[in-house]
């Protein structure tokens, strides 16, 4: 229920911000770049840690009012998660999976201050694309039934050899930071933001093994603004 009332207010929240008012409309683009930690929500659960990745993309700016704006970007998102052996007993095994995304967040830009320091508060929903997939492991996730020692009880292990089915992804975004201004016209933009997926990446019906398999990520990125109006 909660879903279904979030995603149509997210929505909606960047169409109320353009239908106010413009009287100082001000236009910025550039880059952006940073680092992801994340992992999947999993049901039935999967042992796991947070995996390291990297983030980085184009991004534009618009307000038209003193406090309120938009944010649109095109990203190349790494996500995905490292699976814990340790909670199993079992640390000499790895394994991680590493999924990569074309994501394109659009998103309220809320922000304050004066014109040189200023705090900001962005917030929508983020849509996106898996382009590519890889497995990093020392042991075969094929055949762990042949392998000594492995834990295959008291565990999850259909996601170790499970081929991605659903590569769209979306989900609601929210971030926190500050920017700072020089010169007038160049911005430099740090954020930390948290990436909440409603998107799964197999199959949910009441037949399949997983009904839940969502990402999640926290990104810390810093970007560079140029105000070309």
């Amino acid at each position: 229920m909660i879903r279904r009332l979030l995603i149509p207010l997210l929505l909606l929240l960047p169409l109320a911000v353009m239908a106010q008012r413009e009287y100082s409309p001000k236009f910025y683009i550039g880059g952006k770049g940073g680092a992801t930690l994340s992992k999947m929500t999993f049901s039935p659960g999967v042992h796991q840690k947070m995996v390291q990745g990297v983030t980085m993309g184009v991004q534009a700016i618009y307000t038209e009012e003193k406090i309120f704006g938009l944010l649109a970007e095109i990203n190349l998102t790494q996500r995905g998660w490292k699976e814990d052996f340790e909670r199993d007993l079992a640390p000499e095994f790895e394994y991680s999976r590493r999924l990569t995304y074309i994501q394109i967040p659009f998103m309220t830009h809320i922000y304050f201050g004066s014109d040189k320091f200023q705090g900001f508060i962005n917030l929508g929903p983020e849509f996106g694309y898996m382009i590519g997939s890889k497995i990093t492991a020392n042991f075969d996730y094929w055949n762990i039934a042949d392998i000594p020692g492995f834990p295959t009880t008291m565990r999850t292990n259909e996601q170790l050899s499970k081929e991605i089915e659903k590569k769209f992804d979306y989900g609601i975004a929210a971030g926190v930071g500050m920017k700072f201004t020089v010169a007038r016209r160049h911005t430099f933009m740090l954020e930390g933001r948290y990436y909440y997926g409603l998107g799964n990446i197999f199959k949910d019906s009441k037949r399949d093994f997983f009904s839940a398999s969502r990402g999640m990520s926290i990104e810390v990125t810093l970007g560079y603004l140029i105000r070309v109006r």
